[in-house]
């Protein structure tokens, strides 16, 4: 009688069909040949096509920079030009001038955050912006309170305009911080006119929009010609651009502390400087990757006009009441 072989548990048919397939090779436990050609081939695994897929690295567009840098060197010379050469009975041509820009700013704030109700979001600002303008030219004293107080109140007429249609009421509760940014950074540009009343605050505004403009003019002229290390792969910047361009601003505004009147120094100069430069720098690049996110995630991009004003326009924007601190907490 032949000896009886040990019973393997794990043999049934299907390793049987198997041995067939492959020529009387049974295969290994845990393991599994090369599909055959009837079979299907097998799945890969969840993210490994992720891992393969290479990051696509968005240009950067050499006319486009130097023109951004352009639009920024024009926008921080108009905001010093108009507070040097306003006079104390003779400030509408500034508010004029600053009328144009909140509605250059406007139109590309509302294009590329998109509020609800749009045209009527963009309705009211433009009343807040009139207002603001009125008050710092007319007020009989150059106060920041009261264009809080029409800041708050073109907040709540926009989102009570916003309240009308059903489309538009669902966002509300999600977009009144996009609504407040709006009507913000319009009343912000109404600011310059407070300064050039009060007795540093043109001396501080020049300082900040220098520096803020040498910045964004530095480093998007940089980014033109050497764009490297790159920020994201997403965002066209350069980190040697930025570099720079903090340098060169907080440089040029040390000089302008050497020339002007006191309390002004090369020091406090420095100091005012590096704070716009910072202000500068980190709003154009939030601009900047806000656009990556959004084109990652599949929204439809801005209008390229919008798109690429923001940066410089809401720098100067922001500016604009940090140097009214300044002048007040700082240089006062």
């Amino acid at each position: 009688m032949f000896p009886t072989m040990p019973q393997d548990e794990s043999w049934d048919a299907d390793a049987s069909r198997e041995i067939a397939r492959g020529g009387g090779k049974r295969p290994s436990a845990g393991f599994r040949d090369e599909p055959g050609p009837d079979e299907p081939a097998p799945e890969p695994e969840e993210g490994e096509d992720d891992e393969l897929e290479e990051i696509e690295v968005v240009p950067v567009r050499r006319q486009l920079s130097l023109a951004i840098a352009g639009f920024a060197g024009l926008l921080a010379v108009g905001l010093v030009l108009g507070a040097v050469t306003s006079a104390p009975d003779s400030r509408l041509p500034y508010a004029i001038v600053l009328f144009g820009v909140q509605l250059l700013a406007l139109l590309a704030w509302v294009m590329a955050l998109g509020p609800p109700a749009a045209l009527t979001t963009a309705g009211v600002c433009v009343v807040v912006a009139l207002v603001a303008d009125y008050l710092a030219v007319t007020s009989a004293q150059a106060e920041f309170l009261p264009l809080v107080w029409v800041t708050l109140g073109g907040l709540v007429v926009a989102v009570v305009g916003q309240l009308f249609r059903a489309e538009d009421r669902k966002r509300v509760t999600d977009s009144w911080r996009t609504t407040l940014v709006i009507v913000a950074g319009v009343v912000a540009y109404a600011v310059p006119i407070l300064l050039t009343r009060q007795a540093v605050g043109t001396q501080t505004l020049t300082v900040g929009a220098v520096a803020a403009g040498v910045a964004l003019l530095v480093a998007r002229a940089t980014d033109a010609i050497f764009p490297k290390p790159r920020l994201a792969a997403q965002v066209p910047r350069g980190a040697t651009g930025i570099v720079l361009g903090a340098m060169l601003g907080t440089l040029s505004a040390a000089a302008l502390g050497s020339v002007l009147v006191l309390p002004f120094t090369p020091a406090k100069g420095a100091v005012v400087g590096l704070i716009a430069v910072l202000i500068a720098h980190l709003v154009d690049l939030a601009v900047n990757f806000g656009q990556a996110d959004r084109q990652l995630a599949g929204d439809a991009p801005t209008f390229w006009v919008a798109r690429h004003m923001q940066g410089p326009l809401g720098a100067f924007a922001l500016l604009s009441p940090i140097a009214y601190a300044l002048s007040h907490w700082y240089l006062g």
